[in-house]
């Protein structure tokens, strides 16, 4: 379990400063059908999620990925009747063969997500939490869009865009990360205690990997 540091928890609700050269519609509105992580990096998210997604193809279920480009990086062949991609390059999210809806939305200039109260089972966000402005407020939103029960899980590594990550992830290093992530949790309130898991696959040889997760508190 992470448990709260309180300067850090000072220091990230405090000080949440982007570094920007250029707007985010403008730095994305290319599309960039690349990978931003390894190949062994992406397998080893891959084997996480399919031992904690809700089985393919189970009847109400409802995923949402965040920050989500062309690629999920879900288990082959995973399907669900509502699968809901939103990023920032609608010609990434046309070419995610996962998705059966999406939305193009800049969280940085609006966090609030576009769905109903206790709507979605699991919400993922891979390399991109690093990027968000507004952490604390998007985190309540998905706090509000979960299902009670419901998992979020924030997946990143030590690859970003360093102009646009946030300039209190560019100044420490990965264990500071998944105490950071740890913070948005418990800061938006109404999640579990939030754990860290390294899913590194290789390392020193190749991308590390990590996983920083919480559950929705159940309503009695």
């Amino acid at each position: 379990m992470l448990k709260p540091n309180v300067s850090w928890l000072q220091q990230v609700n405090k000080v949440v400063l982007l570094l920007k050269r250029s707007p985010d519609t403008v730095f994305y509105e290319t599309p960039r059908f690349v990978t931003h992580i390894d190949d062994p990096a992406i397998a080893a998210l891959t084997k996480y999620y399919s031992k904690v997604f809700p089985p393919s193809n189970t009847p109400g279920v409802s995923l949402l990925d965040l920050c989500s480009s062309w690629v999920s990086h879900f288990p082959k062949g995973y399907k669900q009747e509502r699968v809901v991609g939103m990023g920032m390059n609608e010609e990434e999210l046309k070419r995610n063969p996962v998705l059966t809806e999406y939305v193009v939305q800049d969280l940085n200039k609006d966090p609030k997500l576009p769905f109903e109260d206790n709507s979605f089972d699991v919400i993922t966000n891979v390399v991109s939490v690093d990027y968000l402005n507004k952490p604390i407020d998007v985190f309540k939103e998905m706090y509000r869009i979960l299902k009670p029960g419901g998992l979020a899980i924030m997946s990143f590594s030590n690859r970003c865009f360093w102009t646009k990550a946030i300039s209190i992830w560019t100044s420490t290093g990965d264990a500071e990360h998944a105490m950071i992530v740890g913070s948005y949790f418990h800061y938006a309130g109404g999640y579990e205690p939030p754990q860290a898991v390294d899913i590194s696959p290789n390392p020193g040889r190749s991308d590390p990997m990590y996983i920083v997760y919480s559950r929705k508190v159940k309503t009695a």
